[in-house]
C-alpha cells in the first residue's frame, strides 16, 4: 500500500519539503551563513548527494554508523567502527578535512567547534596520526533507503504470495486494489517485455526482471518523499543493477553468442573479423555501462532540478535585500516545482520500465538459440537462385 499511497502524498509532501528547506535557510541566515555557496552545496547538491547521516532539517539529523577498514603504520589491517561520525571523531584517533579545505583538523577545540556546528557531517574523515583508510564500509543515506525499498518490495510480494497460496487469484478472482494492480503489471512485464525479448527461456529470467523493475520503481518513488532519498540516484546502485544484468546474460549465453563475440561474424573475412571482434567486446560492455548511467543520470538530474527550483527562493533572498523578490520567486518556483515533481513521478515509472526492457533485450541477445539447419537451407536456396 505504500507504493499506492506515495503518489497521492507527493504534492503535499513537496510543500512540506519546501517548508523544511526554507526553515533551514532562515536558520542559516540568522547565523550569517546564507550564501550562494551554502545554497548550492548544501540546499541543492547536498540533499541530492549521498551522506553518512539522515537529514530531517529543520528538526535535526541522525548520524549513521561508521565502519572503516584501516591500515596502521606497521602495515597491519584493522576494522574501526563507531556509532556515528561524531563518536568516531571523539575517539581521538581521527580528524577531518572540512568541506572545501585541505588542512586536516585533529582532535581539539577547532574539531569540537566543527562538531557543535554540525559541519563535521560534510567533511572527510582521516586518521589523526599515521596510517590510512583502505576502504570506507560505512552505512550511507542511499544504502538505508535502498534497504527500505527492498523491504517494501519484499513485504508486498510475500503478502501476495501468501494470498496465491490460499488460492486467491488462482482458483478465484484476485481481491483488492493491490493484488489486481500488481497482477496487471506482472502480466504486462511477462507478456510484453520478457516473452518478446527473451523468447522461450523467459521464465528463467522473469524473477530477476520483476525484482529489478519493482525495486527501481519503489526506490524512485521514495526519492519524492520529504526527508527521504532515492537509492537509484547513486551510480553504485545503478551500476550493480546493470552489472547483474551483464553477469546473468554472460553466464547463460549460448555457444553461438560466444562464437560471434570472440570470433566475429562467420561470413566476414578474417581481416574484417580482427577489427570487429574488439568492437563487439566493447559493445557488450558499454551497453551495460550506458544502462547504469542512464538510470543514475535521470534520477539524479530530476532531484537536482527540484532542489534548484526551491533554491531560487534562497538565491533571490541572498541577491536582494527586500523580501518581495524572494516572495515573487517563491510563487513562480513553487509552480514549476509541482510540475517537475509530477513529471518526475511519471519518470519514476518510465525509467523502471526502460531498465527492465533493456535488461530483457540484452539477456535475450545472449541466450538466443540459432537454427543452423534453417540458416544453411536458406543459404543453399539463395545460392541456387
Amino acid at each position: 500500500m505504500v507504493v499506492l499511497l506515495a503518489p497521492l502524498m507527493v504534492p503535499a509532501a513537496q510543500a512540506s519539503k519546501a517548508s523544511a528547506e526554507a526553515a533551514t535557510a532562515r536558520t542559516a541566515a540568522a547565523a550569517d551563513d546564507l550564501t550562494l555557496d551554502y545554497v548550492v552545496n548544501r540546499a541543492i547538491i547536498g540533499h541530492a548527494a549521498d551522506g553518512y547521516y539522515l537529514d530531517f532539517s529543520p528538526f535535526g539529523s541522525i548520524e549513521l554508523p561508521r565502519i572503516l577498514l584501516v591500515r596502521n603504520p606497521q602495515g597491519n589491517l584493522g576494522l574501526d567502527a563507531a556509532s556515528s561520525t561524531k563518536s568516531l571523531l571523539k575517539s581521538g584517533n581521527y580528524g577531518i578535512y572540512p568541506e572545501g579545505k585541505d588542512d586536516l583538523v585533529t582532535p581539539g577545540a577547532e574539531l569540537d567547534d566543527l562538531i557543535a556546528e554540525k559541519k563535521h557531517l560534510y567533511g572527510t574523515v582521516a586518521p589523526a596520526g599515521q596510517g590510512e583508510i583502505v576502504v570506507d564500509l560505512s552505512i550511507t543515506r542511499h544504502f538505508m533507503f535502498g534497504l527500505l525499498a527492498m523491504g517494501i518490495v519484499a513485504v508486498v510480494f510475500i503478502t501476495l504470495a501468501n494470498r496465491y497460496k490460499r488460492g486467491i487469484g488462482r482458483s478465484e478472482a484476485p481481491r483488492g486494489v493491490l493484488q489486481n494492480m500488481m497482477e496487471v503489471i506482472i502480466v504486462f512485464l511477462r507478456d510484453e517485455v520478457a516473452k518478446p525479448n527473451i523468447g522461450p527461456k523467459y521464465k528463467q529470467f522473469l524473477p530477476f526482471l520483476l525484482s529489478a523493475f519493482f525495486f527501481i520503481l519503489v526506490a524512485n518513488i521514495l526519492g519524492l518523499i520529504p526527508f527521504s532519498g532515492s537509492a537509484t540516484g547513486n551510480i553504485a546502485v545503478t551500476g550493480l543493477l546493470a552489472f547483474s544484468t551483464f553477469i546473468i546474460g554472460q553466464v547463460n549465453a549460448t555457444a553461438d553468442y560466444w562464437k560471434h563475440l570472440l570470433l566475429g561474424p562467420p561470413d566476414a573475412p578474417w581481416p574484417i573479423r580482427v577489427i570487429l571482434i574488439p568492437i563487439e567486446i566493447m559493445g557488450a560492455i558499454t551497453r551495460h555501462v550506458a544502462l547504469a548511467i542512464r538510470l543514475f543520470a535521470n534520477m539524479m538530474g530530476g532531484a537536482l532540478i527540484i532542489f534548484s527550483l526551491i533554491g531560487v527562493v534562497f538565491v533571490m533572498n541572498v541577491l536582494f535585500t527586500t523580501g518581495a523578490a524572494a516572495w515573487g520567486a517563491g510563487i513562480i518556483s513553487t509552480g514549476f516545482t509541482v510540475f517537475v515533481l509530477l513529471l518526475k513521478l511519471l519518470v519514476a515509472f518510465i525509467q523502471a520500465y526502460v531498465f527492465t526492457i533493456l535488461s530483457a533485450l540484452f539477456i535475450g541477445m545472449a541466450v538466443e538459440e540459432h537454427d543452423h539447419a534453417h540458416d544453411e537451407g536458406a543459404s543453399a536456396t539463395a545460392s541456387a537462385h
